[in-house]
């Protein structure tokens, strides 16, 4: 059961933007639903929210329920209140939904097996279910209010009563489904109460409507275009000001050229009689307006005031089909649906790169990525990509080709999976063998030995970790995508972070670690003393608590040793794949992370079997009873020493992992020429 309480929300068609809360999130929803209907295991989907009856909204509205699909409908829920509410307008009215929500629920001959809730508001109604039916409740934010409260002077009262509905949310759901990257680590992980371990970055797939025929698309916006065969920047949002919408104007009027060459298209919402509109909503349209009137781009800017899912879609497609470029200008960004559709339809992207645009950007390799705070830089991506057709080619041909890796049926698989896990967790017996393997290049890279992995995993011969570089949401996300069935603990972040399971078979972050390879650890110090133009760091999602990446070779990695030796800091010092270097405390690594984890079961390193293909894996293939080197390692594993137990294989990727499994004695042999297994530690 979906939870969403503001917009207008119905059966498509949606008139987005016929309200300022009628968005992205409705377009969600509706699809998230509709892949989870057609898993043949989900029973049921329904979607609940207000019923209200205002004039100039469709009679829907005030139906009960409305079907949606042979397994899915919407349930409309009589709060007592008639009026349409905007989400500010809704605090209210929340106590009363609440009530009449679990009344709804008490009555049900069979009650949903998860809550799926969508913004706070919504949350704080799951919640309540949940203390008095016990139903797991996910939570997804979507736009959370403390990044804007940090950009505006004097927060209000109502911002500050929403950032604290948010951090209740967040640190109490079960678990949390969040699209980007940015949001699982940077955006919620920001709130109180926050636990990574519960944060899942599930990416959703894209909500481009089929689209009307270009004909259409053109006579939406030829009406105010001196010269509309132009390749046109097109710009769809919300009016509202975090969406800067009247700065892309202003960047569109001061970027050298840019006026001459292209239109600026704008879809910001609907302007009838009938829409709802905000006060914010209506400064942001005078201040486009304005603007197109002080640079004389009478002409230039088309910002029609009415259109409909068809022919969004179609003005896509047709600025594709003109060579055109699609802008997200916003401030700030949770995620970015618009950057999916502008992928769906071939529309290379200048996007803003502060959120979630700048995962899915790096992901399909559609586009640019700037500081739109920085206009001549953001103008400069977007005269770039309009002026150089190789470029604006090689875009449009990753538009057509990397918009797979954002699909609904796999957002449906992980949520159907995640549900499973919130309401059965698995505890994990205790273990007399433990494997720990890298993910990338080790675990993945071919799919046919990742099938005969996850049969060994389910014959449950060992525990199963994952020791990798990556953090938690990344490395979910990548064993998802690979299939590699769900380990019962994680390494992360080169082993500084450790992530077990408690005795009721939730996952949690693992303190007892966090203090042993804290004590001496100096991160401020370090950080100050590496900042400088000689040594790159990596991006700032990379960066953590207990380890700063930085970019750089084996060489370069010695000179950053040297460089803390004479200051005296204690630090370890990894170099791995030729051009990441990461630094941590000393007595952290995968090495030291791995007896960690054998110890909280009693075992020891001689119990343990650890794979790995690259320089970060050093220290856990030294140290364990028994190591695994697959044969494409890098060459920083060439010097590790032969020795009893350690085992290189002919297989590549998983392959050459089950090899060494079965020269461990942990699978039968996987070839006539592997060599009898080695006894390991008594028991």
């Amino acid at each position: 059961m979906h939870i969403a309480l503001g917009g207008c929300l119905k059966a498509p068609p949606i008139r987005y933007g016929l309200t300022d809360d009628t968005g992205g999130h409705i377009a969600y929803i509706l699809a998230a639903a509709r892949a989870q209907a057609a898993r043949h295991d989900i029973d049921r989907v329904e979607i609940v929210t207000r019923r209200f009856d205002a004039p100039g909204l469709d009679a829907a509205h005030a139906r009960a329920e409305e079907p949606l699909g042979p397994k899915s409908r919407l349930l409309r829920i009589d709060d007592g209140c008639a009026d349409y509410l905007s989400k500010e307008a809704l605090e209210a009215q929340v106590p009363a939904f609440t009530a009449a929500f679990l009344d709804h629920l008490a009555a049900l001959p069979r009650k949903p097996d998860a809550i799926h809730a969508h913004f706070a508001d919504a949350a704080a109604v799951a919640l309540a279910a949940r203390d008095r039916f016990g139903i797991p409740v996910l939570y997804t934010p979507h736009s959370l209010a403390l990044d804007k409260a940090r950009a505006m002077r004097r927060p209000d009262d109502g911002m500050r009563r929403r950032i604290e509905a948010e951090t209740r949310a967040i640190a109490e759901a079960d678990a949390i489904v969040v699209s980007s990257r940015d949001e699982a680590e940077r955006q919620v992980c920001a709130y109180a109460g926050a636990d990574p371990a519960r944060i899942h970055c599930i990416a959703p797939g894209p909500t481009l409507p089929e689209g009307a025929g270009p004909e259409a698309a053109r006579a939406l916006i030829a009406p105010e275009l001196t010269a509309p065969e132009k390749p046109f920047i097109l710009a769809v949002a919300r009016p509202v000001e975090k969406k800067n919408l009247a700065g892309l104007v202003e960047i569109f009027a001061t970027t050298p050229g840019l006026r001459e060459h292209a239109n600026l298209v704008i879809l910001a919402g609907l302007r009838g009689p009938e829409r709802l509109g905000s006060a914010e909503g209506r400064r942001v349209i005078a201040a486009i307006e304005a603007m197109v009137h002080e640079h004389g781009l009478e002409g230039r800017v088309a910002l029609p005031p009415e259109h409909d899912a068809g022919r969004l879609g179609a003005l896509y497609r047709l600025a594709a089909a003109q060579g055109g470029v699609f802008a997200n200008p916003a401030l700030t960004e949770p995620f970015g649906l618009t950057i999916l559709e502008a992928a769906e339809a071939g529309l290379p992207v200048v996007a803003t790169c502060h959120g979630g645009p700048s995962d899915i950007v790096a992901r399909i390799g559609h586009g640019l990525t700037a500081d739109p705070r920085d206009t001549a830089g953001f103008g400069a991506a977007l005269s770039r990509l309009l002026g150089d057709s190789e470029l604006w080619a090689r875009c449009a041909e990753a538009a057509a080709t990397g918009g797979s890796a954002y699909d609904w049926d796999a957002w449906a698989r992980r949520v159907s999976g995640l549900l499973a896990e919130v309401a059965a967790p698995r505890p994990v017996p205790a273990p007399a063998r433990i494997l720990a393997s890298d993910i990338d290049n080790t675990l993945t890279g071919d799919r046919a030995a990742i099938a005969d992995f996850a049969a060994w995993r389910a014959q449950g011969h060992a525990m199963f970790a994952v020791a990798t570089g990556r953090t938690l949401s990344e490395a979910r996300r990548i064993l998802s995508e690979w299939e590699v069935p769900e380990p019962d603990a994680f390494i992360t972040s080169c082993g500084t972070e450790i992530y077990i399971r408690d005795e009721t078979g939730r996952l949690r972050f693992d303190a007892s670690f966090a203090r042993e390879i804290g004590a001496d650890w100096r991160h401020d110090e370090i950080a100050r003393l590496l900042d400088n133009p000689s040594i790159r760091p990596q991006p700032a999602l990379e960066q953590r608590r207990w380890k700063l990446g930085y970019l750089g070779c084996a060489r370069q990695a010695q000179r950053i040793r040297n460089r803390l030796d004479m200051a005296g800091l204690a630090a370890r010092v990894v170099a791995s794949h030729g051009n990441l270097i990461d630094v941590m405390p000393v007595r952290a690594g995968k090495g030291a992370a791995v007896a960690h984890l054998a110890r909280h079961y009693g075992l020891t390193l001689e119990h343990c079997v650890t794979a790995g293909d690259s320089g970060n894996d050093d220290c856990m293939l030294r140290a364990a009873g028994h190591a695994i080197v697959v044969g494409n390692a890098d060459g920083d594993l060439a010097l590790l020493p032969r020795r009893p137990g350690l085992h290189r294989s002919r297989g590549h990727h998983a392959a050459g992992l089950m090899e060494g499994l079965a020269r461990a004695g942990l699978c039968p042999p996987v070839a006539d020429n592997i060599d009898a297994p080695i006894a390991m530690a008594a028991e």
